[in-house]
């Protein structure tokens, strides 16, 4: 079965490293806590809030192994009130785990996205 798992991660600054480094441990710790293995994954689309402009989020994914996983990131839309430096992402990935089942990851300050669903 195909399931989406979403993710998400605040920045502490907008800084290259940081930004891998983060977005690194966010995929790791999503794929870790669905036993999603890479050949599982199907595609993982980024989301950054408009003021991540240091690096594109896929560059941490292709740094971990996943260069051969249809890798995809865009611009959060720009929402007044929107919590700053964040970058989400959404796996696609194949799984016998049911929807319920899925554990969607919620770090740092973006936990507050979804008190419902954070680690």
């Amino acid at each position: 079965m195909i399931r989406a798992i979403r993710g998400a991660i605040q920045l502490d600054s907008d800084e290259r490293e940081h930004l891998l480094k983060s977005t690194a441990e966010l995929i790791s710790k999503t794929l870790h806590a669905n036993d999603i293995d890479n050949s599982d994954l199907i595609s993982i689309i980024f989301t950054a809030t408009p003021d991540i402009t240091s690096e594109f989020p896929a560059m941490a994914a292709r740094e971990l192994g996943l260069g051969d996983v249809p890798l995809m990131c865009a611009v959060e839309i720009n929402v007044d009130h929107a919590m700053p430096r964040v970058i989400r992402l959404m796996i696609h990935a194949n799984t016998a785990k049911a929807r319920g089942e899925i554990q969607h990851v919620y770090l740092r300050g973006a936990a507050a996205l979804r008190l419902d669903l954070a680690q």
